[in-house]
């Protein structure tokens, strides 16, 4: 498997197509193959070569230790466009990877030519600030949740109502989920939930001049869209889309919107 060491980390990353590079960086806990499933297929077909990391602390990536911080995670970041993509490259986050690009292009906008942020925001609120702290307790409790469980309240925190009110395809999800539980005594996720946004940041956020396109997704319950509206607004000349009918896999649960969107905004 491709891999770099930067930092003293291994960082595993998957490549697939040929043409300009997109860098694509995943949410929380999430493995880069998260975007296999539906962007890669898109961007490759639409003529370019994709870079899906495996964050630091998550998949088949180094370990991440306790006081990660999102410079830790944009340091990475550069160390695999200047490694891997040998150059200045669009780059795609979602959640947490969308966080990483935005700070990334405030220290080093050189290196990206386009940014699609999607599920993100600018500034925490008090529901971002609990959800974060709760899952901090859970993790340092040691608590393991039963697969079920985990699955179906990972399902009504991420998912459209819309989805779930579908028998089968809530069906699907909830398949899929309890086949992946989340391990809340992985170091490496406990690392990465806290690298959650504390300080409001759009004052920074006005001295972006890369072109980026803010997605947010209709249902989303972690990053609702009237966050993403700000996170769009505090971007000079920055555009924004909302995805209907998706909450915070809106990538995953309404791929074919997304993708049109993404493609649109990346041949721009």
């Amino acid at each position: 498997m491709p891999s770099i060491v930067a930092g003293g980390v291994t960082l595993h990353y998957e490549e697939a197509g040929q043409g300009p590079p997109v860098l694509l960086l995943p949410g929380s806990g999430a493995r880069g193959r998260t975007w296999s499933l539906h962007q890669v297929p898109a961007l490759v077909a639409a003529g370019y070569r994709t870079i899906a990391l495996d964050n630091r602390g998550a998949g088949k990536s180094g370990p991440a230790a306790p006081g990660l911080t999102a410079g830790d995670l944009v340091a990475d970041t550069i160390a695999v466009i200047e490694r891997v993509a040998g150059g200045p490259c669009r780059l795609v986050g979602t959640s947490m990877g969308a966080y990483i690009a935005q700070e990334l292009l405030l220290v080093r906008p050189e290196l990206a030519t386009r940014a699609v942020l999607m599920a993100s925001r600018a500034r925490p609120d008090p529901m971002s600030r609990a959800l974060a702290a709760a899952d901090r307790e859970l993790a340092d409790s040691g608590t393991v949740l039963p697969p079920a469980y985990d699955a179906a309240s990972r399902a009504l925190q991420n998912l459209s109502p819309s989805t779930l009110a579908d028998p089968e395809a809530a069906q699907d999800w909830l398949d899929i989920l309890e086949m992946s539980p989340t391990d809340w005594t992985d170091p490496g996720l406990r690392a990465q939930i806290d690298v959650a946004m504390d300080t409001d940041r759009r004052s920074a956020y006005a001295r972006i001049a890369v072109p980026t396109l803010v997605i947010s997704f209709a249902h989303d319950l972690v990053a609702p869209p009237v966050r993403g509206r700000e996170l769009a607004e505090a971007i000079p000349s920055a555009s924004y889309t909302q995805i209907p009918d998706a909450g915070h896999y809106g990538y995953l649960e309404q791929p074919e919107a997304v993708n049109e969107a993404l493609l649109g905004f990346l041949a721009g």
